[in-house]
């Protein structure tokens, strides 16, 4: 396969990896708050949450991306495809970290929220300066595997007309005939990506503060 091929290869998987990062990122913003009502005494918060958890892991990946991009046009909300896309995958991946988190807050000694609570932190501060930095080192090496998964799920937005690594390597293996090579070359592009994040991963989780070095 020539240069030039590979290069196109290379270039959308700029499109797999900057849409991946967005969701990941969202997704765990949007899991902080779905883990905190998860572990809510309150069914007002708790039951939407495990509906929504509920929902976005059972239903596959590929069905939520279709019925989010005709969903929008529908309410009247007209956005690009990489808009819906990002959407799609926040909201799944959102889910699956939203478990992780849970995990880890469960996981936080209660002698340090009583200490916490001793010396006059709030219930918010509890939370973001006690609960979630414990929780992330406890589960950062799920949330890792979990940003491993949305890289490779992120084939899946092709559906909607981004062009991203396995859109570049269709198009590219019906027009030149060589759905071997090309194939090949995507999913060599595919282990790099998540083998460099893996890495970056290992590194992260021995900077976290607590981690054995």
């Amino acid at each position: 396969m020539s240069f030039k091929l590979f290069s196109l290869l290379v270039q959308a998987s700029v499109w797999t990896i900057g849409i991946s990062a967005i969701s990941i990122a969202l997704g765990f913003l949007i899991a902080i708050g779905l883990s905190a009502a998860l572990l809510s005494r309150k069914s007002l918060y708790r039951r939407p949450a495990e509906f929504f958890i509920s929902f976005f892991r059972g239903v596959p990946l590929l069905v939520q991306l279709l019925l989010i991009y005709n969903l929008l046009p529908f309410i009247g909300l007209n956005v690009p495809s990489i808009v819906a896309a990002i959407i799609g995958m926040s909201l799944c991946t959102a889910a699956y970290q939203a478990e992780n988190l849970r995990g880890g807050f469960e996981s936080v000694p209660q002698g340090l929220i009583e200490a916490a609570d001793m010396v006059g932190f709030s219930p918010r501060q509890v939370f973001l300066r006690i609960k979630v930095p414990i929780a992330l080192r406890l589960t950062f090496p799920a949330l890792v595997n979990e940003a491993i998964m949305i890289l490779k799920s992120s084939s899946l937005v092709s559906v909607v007309g981004i062009v991203e690594i396995t859109r570049m390597a269709q198009d590219l293996a019906s027009s030149t005939y060589m759905p071997i090579e090309i194939f090949s070359s995507a999913a060599l592009i595919y282990l790099v990506i998540c083998w460099a994040v893996a890495l970056a991963g290992r590194y992260g989780e021995r900077s976290l503060p607590g981690a054995a070095k």
